[in-house]
């Protein structure tokens, strides 16, 4: 078992995981540094969360966390989809660094399923979010639990395609 870790792990990968982790700050920073009112518009949108009554089917409701005002909150909105697109590109420089200095296919594949699912983030965030409505709230978290299985689905294609060669 540990003969297999120190097979994984080299300087190459500490130095991609480095890049990751401090990308993700930098990424963080840089989105509440070049967003005007950044902290108020984030106190604003949690102070606007409220309980709201949800349709499942024809007869039954479920309370479900939503904004009251989703329109009011476009610029936290625009925020948090530049913060999903930053660690998406972040990603595709984590995969050709990857890729660069062969590491192990399981890396590999688990950076395309985080490409795929920032990405993917970034693009659901600005068609449902940025509608400013409480149904594309809840679309919204939909379409990101969906992502969340394309993402899995990406990283065992990406085995398959691999373990075929």
């Amino acid at each position: 078992m540990s003969q297999n870790y120190r097979r994984d792990w080299s300087i190459q990968e500490g130095l991609i995981t480095a890049l990751a982790i401090g990308g993700f700050f930098i990424i963080l920073g840089l989105v509440f540094a070049l967003t005007p009112g950044i902290s108020q518009k984030t106190n604003s949108f949690f102070s606007d969360l409220t309980t709201v009554t949800y349709p499942i089917g024809s007869s039954s409701t479920v309370h479900l966390p939503a904004p009251a005002n989703p329109s009011e909150h476009n610029a936290f909105f625009t925020a948090l989809m530049n913060f999903f697109l930053g660690v998406g590109v972040l990603q595709i420089a984590i995969l050709a660094l990857r890729l660069w200095f062969k590491s192990p296919i399981r890396r590999i594949a688990e950076t395309i399923g985080n490409l795929v699912f920032w990405l993917g983030a970034a693009v659901i965030a600005n068609v449902f979010l940025l509608t400013g409505t409480l149904t594309g709230w809840f679309q919204f978290w939909s379409a990101l639990i969906v992502l969340i299985g394309i993402s899995l689905i990406a990283r065992f294609l990406v085995y398959l395609l691999i373990r075929r060669r």
